[in-house]
């Protein structure tokens, strides 16, 4: 059995036991076939096939769509598309993050829709290995390195699940299942325009590191995972934290306990206020590494008071911290 389809069937076991349909993103690229060909096979409910057309390569993709709604029909499942300008829409904001945004609010509007448990995604560990690299170079902490989840709820908070079925396989075991099937695939252009990083990244870079380690894919993936084993350790520790130190508020302020505070690791109090800061829905975007470590000094009684992005403020009052806006 060709790896790609073993692993999504061993992936998807625990959700074809339950009621509700499933929707797959489809692009028409090799992950994103490969994806349908092998859900197909395992899962026996309903699949609707989800396609985005961004209109940002002309006819390359009308193509696209077009592609995708062929495939759909032969495989006799329910096609859905969202035509959207992207370049208009992400006017004054960055491309590639509001192509984003569209995508995923699209994906969950018709997963609502039809009822599904979950959405779908073709990436796979060549993806997540670029994902760990643009993250480092970017810098990045723990919870960066964990890199693509591959089942993570909806934002904001839905029932619905994203699933990442082939997290695990490489691009050339993508590449070897569909070879076996016959099964064609489009390709898209702007995955070689050097003006992305990315890209650079997939065509650049890891080919210099494969001359180290050939195995880079696969070993950047496997951090990857481990970050993510130790992060969930560190987020249950956090949760349990908040629950000791945090004291009723004052009007929009969070107080903390600044005794417990100042008593514990410096690695719980970060990661507390990370915690914190992501229940809270204040924008972590901007919160460098150097905000951080200021943020923990006040906490700890290093430092009075400290200002964060976006009009947030700490100070250490007495025998507790302030935090907000």
């Amino acid at each position: 059995m060709m790896r790609a389809l073993r692993e999504v069937r061993r992936f998807m076991t625990p959700l074809a036991s339950g009621k509700a349909p499933g929707v797959v993103a489809v692009s028409g690229g090799a992950d994103s076939v490969a994806l349908l060909r092998a859900l197909q096979t395992v899962y026996p409910r309903t699949l609707t096939v989800a396609h985005i057309n961004h209109q940002l390569r002309g006819s390359e993709s009308d193509g696209d769509e077009a592609f995708v709604r062929e495939l759909s029909a032969q495989l006799g499942l329910p096609f859905r598309v969202k035509v959207i300008d992207v370049a208009m829409a992400a006017t004054g904001a960055n491309l590639e993050a509001t192509a984003r945004q569209v995508r995923y609010e699209f994906f969950a509007e018709l997963a609502a829709e039809v009822g599904a448990g979950w959405i779908a995604i073709g990436h796979t560990v060549n993806d997540q290995a670029e994902t760990v690299l643009h993250r480092l170079i970017r810098g990045t902490g723990l919870q960066g390195l964990r890199g693509i989840q591959q089942i993570r709820g909806l934002t904001p908070p839905a029932h619905q699940q994203i699933v990442r079925p082939l997290l695990t396989v490489t691009r050339a075991d993508v590449i070897e299942y569909l070879v076996s099937l016959n099964q064609s695939f489009r390709e898209d252009s702007s995955n070689a325009d050097p003006r992305f990083i990315r890209n650079r990244l997939r065509h650049e870079l890891l080919p210099l590191l494969k001359t180290f380690n050939p195995a880079i894919v696969t070993a950047l993936g496997q951090l990857a995972s481990q970050a993510g084993e130790a992060f969930e350790v560190l987020e249950a520790d956090a949760k349990r934290f908040v629950s000791e130190v945090e004291l009723p508020r004052a009007g929009n302020r969070l107080i903390l306990d600044a005794t417990k505070l100042a008593a514990a690791h410096h690695y719980r109090v970060r990661e507390l206020l990370r915690l914190l800061w992501h229940r809270e829905g204040w924008p972590t975007s901007d919160m460098t590494a150097d905000h951080w470590t200021r943020l923990v000094a006040v906490a700890h009684g290093d430092l009075p008071a400290a200002d964060f992005p976006e009009g947030i403020s700490a100070r250490r009052v007495g025998r507790v911290v302030q935090i907000g806006k």
